[in-house]
């Protein structure tokens, strides 16, 4: 019996490291799937957005002579934030930057425009405008919650891998420290009313 002691224990050791590695690749796949999950969320708002975006500027077109250039704007825009493709392994702050700046743009196009609609009161009238804009409205919540909710579940993957001594083996198991939505450049400011 002495003599398979050693042997005994060493199968209990390597068990016991085995049982140690698997647990933490499979919590850090658990959690990875959990932000890849919450990404597909937020591109799914962002969608709904950019769908009903076309939507309000087919309404606009046909109900007023409009200024091209506020229209043109905001295609263009939309156009510019469905190029920004982004895989959800491999989110990097850089590519989360860039696609927030190109979703910024969406918003801001999509302000300057609802803002010139104020100044056609047949288009303020128009009940599928509204209903579209009210759409909007709650899509951009909606956008807002699956943002939340994908740092929400970031920042567990985050911490799994970036703690010790998870840490010492995340990188050999090839999970990467994920990136945070963050407020847009100049979102600090208060917003300037101007009369």
């Amino acid at each position: 019996m002495k003599r398979f002691l050693p042997w005994i224990i060493g199968a209990v050791v390597i068990f016991a490291l085995y049982s140690w590695f698997k647990g933490i690749n499979n919590t850090a796949v658990v959690l990875n799937q959990n932000v890849e999950q919450s990404w597909g969320d937020v591109q799914t708002a962002y969608q709904r957005r950019n769908d009903l975006i076309g939507n309000l500027v087919n309404t606009v077109k046909g109900a007023a002579e409009f200024e091209k250039s506020t229209l043109t704007a905001v295609i263009e825009a939309r156009s510019k934030a469905t190029s920004v493709k982004i895989d959800p392994a491999n989110i990097t702050p850089e590519q989360l930057a860039e696609f927030n700046k190109a979703q910024s743009g969406v918003s801001s196009s999509l302000s300057r425009l609802l803002v010139t609609v104020e100044a056609y009161p047949e288009l303020k009238a128009n009940q599928n405008f509204l209903k579209l804009q009210d759409e909007l409205a709650s899509t951009e919540n909606q956008i807002l919650t699956a943002r939340t909710r994908f740092n929400e579940s970031v920042k567990p993957y985050n911490s799994h891998i970036k703690t010790f001594p998870n840490s010492l083996f995340a990188g050999v198991f090839g999970f990467k420290e994920k990136a945070y939505f963050n407020a847009v450049e100049g979102a600090d400011r208060p917003v300037e009313v101007k009369f």
